[in-house]
């Protein structure tokens, strides 16, 4: 008989320690992400980032994010490489999600400054051409889309849409991204 009431106290034990919460306020995370960028080639065009969340009420979270993105473009037969450093933080709002929050959509805006290298600031190539781009401090919007379920009360699986429009660059404006990450909650 003692066998049979100690295996439903660890079943009932078992359950409690399951449904813990999620998303507390002020609860913190860090977060560590990559993808690829959205482009006609996806060849070695990439991005890392590392950023810190802190939950505020109702599933909605600010966000604080470092990011490195690099991608190359394509001259004779030389590829010439662009390396974006970015800060960015901003604000993730709550969409859809079930009442547990096991699997949430939420939407984010943030506003973004870096510097962008254009073939690590040397202007003149091999063959004499002159790269008319130039080395820039940059600053913009960004938003994404993240689908996030939670692989454990701690561990948090993000897939993720993005996109960020910059201006003081001199290559393209609109940069779109897709990416996975994780987060861990403390």
């Amino acid at each position: 008989m003692k066998k049979y009431i100690y295996t439903v106290m660890l079943i009932l034990m078992a359950i409690t320690f399951a449904q813990a919460q999620r998303m507390l306020p002020k609860q913190k995370g860090l977060e560590i992400g990559a993808g690829i960028l959205s482009n006609d080639k996806i060849d070695n065009d990439y991005y890392i980032n590392l950023g810190m969340t802190v939950n505020g009420k109702n599933g909605n979270y600010q966000l604080w994010a470092l990011e490195y993105t690099h991608q190359y473009h394509d001259y004779k037969d030389l590829r010439i490489p662009q390396e974006t450093y970015t800060a960015g933080g901003g604000y993730s709002f709550f969409l859809l999600g079930d009442a547990r929050k096991n699997i949430t959509l939420n939407f984010g805006i943030t506003g973004i400054v870096g510097y962008e290298s254009i073939n690590r600031g040397e202007a003149v190539l091999y063959d004499g051409a002159k790269i008319v781009s130039e080395d820039n401090f940059i600053y913009g919007i960004g938003a994404r889309l993240s689908l996030e379920t939670y692989l454990s009360d701690r561990v948090v699986l993000l897939l993720q849409g993005r996109t960020k429009v910059l201006w003081g660059s001199d290559l393209e404006q609109f940069r779109p991204s897709v990416g996975v990450g994780l987060r861990f909650n403390f």
